[in-house]
C-alpha cells in the first residue's frame, strides 16, 4: 500500500484520519482521492467512487490545506502552474485543481478560489508489463510501440514497468533507455533520484517539454530506446519521427479508446499515417484490473 500511504499524507489531518479507516483491501486499490467543496470526500476504486467513513463535507479550507501540504507551503507557485490543470508532487502523485479562474489576455494565470481537487495516486506495479513485453519481443526485437487507453487506464504504470524491464534486460539483452518524463510521474525524480524503479540503464529528463526532452536525450545520452508519456502536440510527433529516423526504438502513450478514436484527431491521424509505430497496446479497464492486448499496426 505504499502508493496509498504516500498520497494520504497530503490530506489535512481530519480527512487523513477518515481515509486511514478504509479497509485494507480498498486502500490497496485506491487510485484517486477526490475532494469537492460542500460534498463528502471520496476515493476512486476502478470505475467507482466510494465515500470516506464519516461523510462530513469538504470545506474550501480543506482544499487550501491540501495544496499547502502537497507543495510544502509553496501553494502560490503551484497554483501558477494550474494552466496545465495539475501539478506533480514528490512520489509522482498528481494533484488536479478546479475553481474560479483568473485569466489575463485569454490565458489562465491562476485560481482565485478552489472548488475541487483530485489526487491521483501513483502506483508502481512491478511485473505488469511481463506479458506485454514478451508479445512485443516475439518478432525478435523491440518494435516502436504505442500504449493506448482512456485517461486513468493505467498507461503510465505500464510504461514504467516496460521501461524498467527493457533497461534491466528482462526477457532480452538490456538496452539504454532515455525517458522524457515531462510531468514527473513515470520516474518521479526527487533530488535527482527516481522514486520509482525505472531500470539500471535508464536516463531521466524530468519536467522538460517532451519534444525538447526527446531531442536532448537523443543528442546527449545516446539512447537505444526513447520513452515518453502522453503524446499531445504536433511538436511531440515531429520529435518522435526524427528520433525514429536516427534508429532509436520508441515507446509512448496516448489517450484514446481505439485507433478510430485517434484517427479522428489531426495530431494522431498524421502520426499513424506515417507508420511510425509498428505495435499498439490496448489497455481495457473493464473487469478487475487493466487488461492488455497487443496488435500489429499496418505499415
Amino acid at each position: 500500500m505504499a502508493g496509498f500511504d504516500d498520497a494520504v499524507i497530503l490530506l489535512p489531518p481530519r480527512l487523513r484520519r477518515r481515509a486511514e479507516e478504509l479497509p485494507a483491501l480498498v486502500k490497496r486499490q485506491v487510485e484517486e482521492f477526490r475532494l469537492r467543496a460542500g460534498r463528502p470526500p471520496t476515493v476512486t476504486v476502478g470505475m467507482d467512487e466510494l465515500g470516506l467513513p464519516g461523510g462530513e463535507p469538504v470545506t474550501v479550507r480543506d482544499l487550501e490545506l491540501t495544496v499547502e501540504i502537497a507543495t510544502q507551503a509553496s501553494a502560490h507557485a503551484a497554483l501558477e502552474r494550474v494552466r496545465q490543470g495539475y501539478f506533480t508532487v514528490r512520489g509522482g502523485h498528481r494533484v488536479g485543481l478546479c475553481g474560479s479562474v483568473a485569466a489575463e489576455g485569454g490565458q489562465v494565470r491562476n485560481l482565485r478560489t478552489l472548488s475541487s481537487l483530485n489526487i491521483r495516486v501513483a502506483h508502481a506495479v512491478p511485473g505488469c508489463g511481463a506479458e506485454v513485453l514478451a508479445d512485443l519481443l516475439a518478432a525478435g526485437s523491440l518494435p516502436n510501440t504505442l500504449l493506448l487507453a482512456p485517461p486513468g487506464g493505467g498507461k503510465t504504470t505500464l510504461l514504467r514497468d516496460l521501461v524498467r524491464r527493457i533497461s534491466d534486460g528482462e526477457g532480452a539483452p538490456p538496452l539504454r533507455v532515455g525517458l522524457a518524463d515531462e510531468r514527473g510521474e513515470v520516474a518521479a525524480l526527487w533530488e535527482g533520484v527516481p522514486q520509482f524503479d525505472v531500470g539500471a540503464r535508464t536516463d531521466v529528463l524530468d519536467g522538460c517539454p517532451k519534444a525538447q526532452g526527446l531531442m536532448m536525450l537523443l543528442r546527449g545520452m545516446n539512447p537505444q530506446v526513447l520513452a515518453c508519456d502522453e503524446i499531445t502536440a504536433p511538436a511531440d510527433c515531429a520529435a518522435l519521427e526524427q528520433c525514429a529516423n536516427c534508429g532509436v526504438r520508441l515507446l509512448a502513450t496516448a489517450h484514446g479508446a481505439s485507433l478510430e478514436d485517434l484517427r479522428g484527431r489531426p495530431v494522431y491521424r498524421d502520426l499513424l499515417a506515417r507508420g511510425l509505430f509498428q505495435r499498439v497496446v490496448y489497455l481495457d479497464r473493464r473487469g478487475f484490473g487493466p487488461r492488455c492486448r497487443v496488435e500489429e499496426l499496418p505499415c
